[in-house]
């Protein structure tokens, strides 16, 4: 996916945010908060739901939830926008570079048809180095997208993610032969079909 992406969640009580803040953050998303919609969206003053969840809807929401709700249920809406979205973006949903698949639509990664649990982190930069395979994504392009902005200078973080990342995928961690570090630069996804 472009990044672990940052929902925004839209509620008057603070008790509610603070539920959907704690759920969204263990499903690896970065989250902001707004008490309201005027707050959230800048949207013009809306007299009643109905008429809330349409602007919310023109201005660029991809769902709307109301309460009662189950953070499950949030949980799979968030993640069917995201594979929409992320079927408009790419033209290549399913990556191979040798034993590794990485499926961008369902976020999964198999080695030898055996599922990788990655950390939120490692596969929002596998992801970004999927999306573009051989070329060079830049240390700030995957900081910026993966920890998100102000951590562009975080560099260390990317060779912990690489580091974690060879040692699930590649044959041999030492002898990288799928991320490839572009000294200076960022890392590439090399032989990827």
């Amino acid at each position: 996916m472009t990044r672990n992406p940052t929902i925004l969640v839209v509620d008057d009580e603070p008790p509610i945010r603070r539920l959907l803040h704690s759920a969204l953050t263990r499903g690896g998303y970065g989250v902001i908060e707004a008490e309201d919609a005027r707050t959230a969206l800048a949207a013009l003053p809306i007299a009643h739901p109905e008429a809330q969840k349409v602007a919310a809807l023109d201005l660029g929401a991809d769902d709307y939830v109301t309460k009662p709700f189950d953070t499950e249920e949030v949980s799979a809406r968030i993640r069917a926008a995201l594979r929409h979205r992320l079927a408009s973006e790419t033209n290549v949903p399913v990556v191979k570079v040798g034993a590794v698949e990485i499926d961008l639509l369902s976020r999964t990664v198999t080695k030898a048809g055996r599922e990788v649990h990655l950390t939120p982190k490692e596969y929002g930069f596998l992801a970004e180095l999927a999306k573009q395979p051989g070329k060079v994504a830049t240390h700030a392009h995957l900081l910026r997208s993966v920890w998100g902005a102000g951590h562009e200078s975080d560099v260390e973080y990317l060779r912990v993610a690489a580091r974690g990342l060879r040692k699930k995928l590649e044959e041999e961690a030492s002898s990288p032969s799928i991320i490839r570090n572009e000294p200076g630069v960022g890392y590439r996804l090399v032989g990827a079909k």
